[in-house]
């Protein structure tokens, strides 16, 4: 291989401002974790509500949330965040249309959570529903027959069980939420893909960037795995969590 590597390059000022490519790697680290992180906070929220929602014995409410579900599961991420990016601001009223696409601030990032949140918010709930109907449904009768309402059957007895059951698929999801954010540089966000494309068009040295953004990655997914294996062997019941 001819190839003449040069990893010293990182340190080295970028053309276009005063910063070196280090910041420039950091700074999209930052922005990657954020949206990722902010993305979960959105996604096990919605996803819970609607997975619970999905095995409730209301029907409307059933068909409610499974149509969340299939809606946001069957569109590609990246269409969705076009369509929040570039559709929804021209069908609110004027003024807010018009805040949104001059004055939000932050409005690439807020677009990419947003997007990714509900995303995986699908992908979240069918995971909680396939735990909720993996238990005994002696269970959920159990608490009905101690005096409990259907809230507090599920909030005491059902969720608890439900959530310990399914962090292995969870888990899944939670890198994923890092590694899907890399589709928020098509609207924009400065994130490791991003400064990245940024790096190889300024500086030339494509093999250096792209491996120091995949490594970067990597690093996410895999403490993220780490504190969800740590998560899972802290909240274990003997007979449905398998220690690893």
């Amino acid at each position: 291989m001819n190839y003449q590597w040069n990893w010293t390059f990182f340190l080295d000022t970028a053309m276009s401002s005063d910063e070196t490519y280090l910041d420039w790697l950091i700074s999209g680290l930052g922005w990657t974790v954020a949206i990722a992180l902010s993305a979960w906070v959105i996604a096990l929220v919605l996803g819970s509500i609607v997975g619970t929602l999905r095995t409730a014995p209301n029907k409307l409410l059933a068909t409610l949330a499974n149509a969340w579900v299939e809606t946001f599961r069957n569109v590609p991420i990246l269409v969705q965040l076009f369509l929040w990016f570039f559709v929804f601001p021209e069908l609110l009223p004027r003024e807010l249309s018009l805040w949104v696409k001059q004055d939000m601030p932050a409005k690439e990032f807020f677009t990419a959570t947003i997007a990714l949140g509900l995303f995986t918010s699908a992908r979240v709930a069918e995971q909680v529903r396939a735990g909720i109907q993996s238990l005994p449904r002696g269970q959920r009768n159990a608490g009905l027959a101690l005096g409990f309402t259907q809230a507090q059957t599920y909030r005491f007895v059902v969720l608890p069980m439900a959530f310990r059951i399914i962090i292995p698929p969870l888990t899944s999801e939670f890198m994923n939420a890092f590694k899907n954010s890399a589709v928020a540089f098509a609207i924009g966000v400065m994130d490791l893909t991003f400064v990245s494309r940024q790096m190889v068009e300024e500086s030339g040295r494509v093999i250096e960037s792209l491996l120091a953004a995949t490594l970067l990655y990597f690093l996410c997914a895999f403490l993220a795995n780490r504190i969800m294996v740590f998560i899972e062997r802290r909240v274990r019941v003997p007979g449905f969590i398998i220690a690893k």
